[in-house]
This record gives C-alpha cells, structure tokens and sequence, in this order.
C-alpha cells in the first residue's frame, strides 16, 4: 500500500474510532498490553537486529540505549498502556454551555483530532506511546519511525494490529511507514488532505525539517536545553542530588540537564564537590557551548552574578522546555517561576520529571515546547480538539 492510501485507510478509520465507545477502546488498549507481553521474544529479536546495526554504524552508546527493547522494558510498555486504558475517557465532555438573547444554546464538546502523523526518531517505545495515546483518545495514527529502529517498529505494530483486529476495531487505526528514506517522510507531510496533525519527536534538525516543510498544521515537540540553577541559599547537598539525577540518569533525553549555572557566592563552596561528582561519574565539563543539547554526558558550567543573570541566560540559551532552580529562599523560587519562559519550571526537584507518566497521564505522545494548543507533556487532553454544538428552536438570523 503507497504512503497516500495508507493515509486515506487511516483517515477512514478515524470515522470510526471517534464514534466508538469507551469500554471498546479500552478493550483494544488491554489486547495490546497483553499482546506486547505475549509478543515479547519476537520483538527482542526485531530489536536485537536494530542493535547489531546501530553498533556496526558506531551510534553513541546513550542513544544505543534508547533505542534497546528487553524484557523489563517490554513489561514497562505494556504497563503503561494498562494505566492509559485506565485513565478517565475525556472524549464528549463538555466544556461550559450558556444562552444567547435569541434564545440558542451554545457548548463545547470535546472531540478528536482525527488522523495524527507522528514523526520520530530511535526509540520504539514511542511506537507504542503513540498508538495507544491516540486510541484512547479516539485518534488513529501514522506513524514513521527512523531507520535504527526500523525492526523493532515493524514488529510492535504487527502486534499492536493483531490486537485491534481481536477487540474488533480497524487495523488501519494504525498504519506504519515502513520506507524511511527522507524523501518518504517529506511526502507524508504534505499530505494535508488526510492527516489532520502532525507532531516530530527527535532531535533539533527533524524537528525543523517538519516546521519547515509540512503543509499539515504541527504541534512541535522541542529540545531540551535544560538548565539547572544553583541559587546562592541552595541546600549543596540538594542540588548535588538534582543535577546528578538531571543529568546522569539519562543523558540522552530531552529532559536531561545540558546547562548547569551557578550563583557566584555558593560557587566557591559548591563547584568542587560538583566536579568530583561529575567525574566519578564520567562527565564532560566544558565551560562554553550554551546552545547546544549534548544528549550526551557533556554538561556546560556557567557562574553567574545574581538570579536576575541566570533568568536572563535561560530565555537567551534555554529551549522552554524543562528549567530548575535550587533555592531555600521563598522570594527567589517565586521570582523563578515567574520570569522563566518554559514548558515546566521546578522549584526544588529534577527536570527528568517532565514526563507523561511522572505527571500521571498514563504516557506521552511528547512534550511540546510551543504556546499553542498544547504546552509540555501531551497527554490524551492534549490529543483533543472542541467542537461548538448549538441548540436552537427554529431560530433564524
């Protein structure tokens, strides 16, 4: 089936997903779970395949590691598609209603989006993310995953088709694109007459080929140029503990810190004992580089004057993703809050935070780093539109 027929048997799908009850769609969503777990040792071979070829090309061992499926993460997939299918429907809510003069009714209902096209990089767990976000939510979905991962998507959704066909529902609710050249992807966002969305999750250069080339209107999911901010009250101990989590426990996502800045009156105390962390640790440190998402275990280091100069370097430098500042002081954390331009802003706690499920939306079909529509992680709300609905009594204008 070429690209343009996929999307249309996906596009037709939508018709029927979005008019299908809850208690179905919940059905498809536990099949899938089950059918993952079921599935588990054909999918660590597709992915074994994805492995031995993104070490023969020399892929970063962190980005190896995103792209790695195994029993445990297999489980995890599954289970967070169970706490989707556990989650509250939000399809059909109303969204305040009220009487004009003329005697009409006007309410918002909650509704699908219809067809959405994701485009994405090296980590299958997306694969799964997306396709059960979008169902709950009474969506279909396109997906086209990048080539390292190719085997592994291929498998997930053959399993993931299997499993809505069993609950009874279109297996072209999700369709994969299965030749991953650029040239392919391209086509499929420009295909505006079928899918109604498009969201890029991956890295900076994807992101601004899809801005820069969709005619399909697109919900950016940004980079992480993250920054953490040790303010000059901060508990040393406090913010040791985050930035080691913010950067070393998965330096290849998005929520990962990339920028540490440092109030000059807690420098003197607090850079030695960062150094002799990050060390054990096997951290880079460069003092420079403040554009630049490593995804890496690179961390840039900055001394700044006051807060008002950390406040400034993040809205010069950040990517309004995911900002923290280490603080005890009250006036400081709130000030922070307020003058930071991001997505999520921490007082106190670890960017890695900014995630669906942290946040308790089951899983992410990304975090949106634009001021439309949808603003951080994007849950199931965020895959929603409204549509007016009027009730009259044979009025006329």
């Amino acid at each position: 089936m070429n690209l343009e027929n996929q999307a249309k048997a996906a596009k037709s799908a939508s018709y029927t997903l979005a008019n299908t009850g809850i208690d179905a769609r919940n059905k498809a969503l536990l099949l899938i779970a089950d059918s993952l777990e079921a599935s588990v040792d054909s999918i660590i071979m597709a992915n074994q395949l994805d492995m031995k070829n993104a070490e023969d090309k020399g892929i970063s061992k962190p980005l190896q590691d995103r792209l790695m499926l195994n029993k445990e993460r297999i489980k995890g997939i599954a289970d967070a598609t169970r706490q989707v299918a556990a989650l509250p429907d939000v399809l059909g809510e109303i969204d305040g209603m009220w009487e004009r003069p003329n005697g009409l009714t006007i309410g918002k209902k909650r509704v699908p989006l219809g067809l959405i096209g994701i485009i994405y990089e090296a980590r299958p767990n997306v694969t799964v993310d997306a396709a059960v976000l979008c169902l709950k939510a009474g969506n279909t979905v396109m997906l086209r995953g990048g080539s390292e991962a190719f085997h592994s998507n291929i498998e997930l959704v053959r399993v993931m088709k299997d499993a809505l066909a069993k609950a009874g529902l279109p297996r072209s609710a999700i369709e994969i694109v299965e030749d991953t050249s650029r040239e392919t992807a391209t086509t499929m966002m420009k295909l505006h007459k079928h899918i109604d969305v498009l969201i890029p999750r991956g890295g900076a250069g994807l992101i601004k080929a899809v801005v820069e080339n969709a005619t399909i209107p697109v919900i950016e999911t940004g980079t992480g140029i993250c920054h953490t901010y040790i303010d000059k009250s901060a508990d040393i101990q406090m913010g040791l503990d985050i930035l080691i989590n913010a950067k070393c426990q998965r330096p290849s996502v998005c929520n990962a810190c990339e920028t540490l800045l440092v109030h000059e009156d807690i420098a003197p105390r607090f850079l030695p004992f960062m150094e002799k962390e990050m060390a054990a640790r096997n951290v880079e440190l460069r003092y420079g580089d403040y554009d630049v998402e490593f995804l890496d275990l690179i961390l840039s280091v900055k001394t700044v004057k006051n807060i008002d100069e950390a406040i400034a370097h993040i809205n010069e430098y950040g990517t309004q993703h995911s900002e923290c500042i280490v603080t005890s002081d009250y006036a400081a954390s709130q000030k922070f809050l307020q003058m930071v331009d991001a997505a999520a802003v921490y007082v106190n706690a670890s960017t890695r935070f900014t995630d669906g499920l942290e946040f308790g939306f089951g899983a992410e079909i990304g975090i949106s780093t634009q001021k439309l529509h949808a603003r951080g992680p994007m849950g199931l709300r965020e895959l929603t539109t409204i549509k007016y609905i009027i009730y009259g009594g044979g009025q006329v204008r």
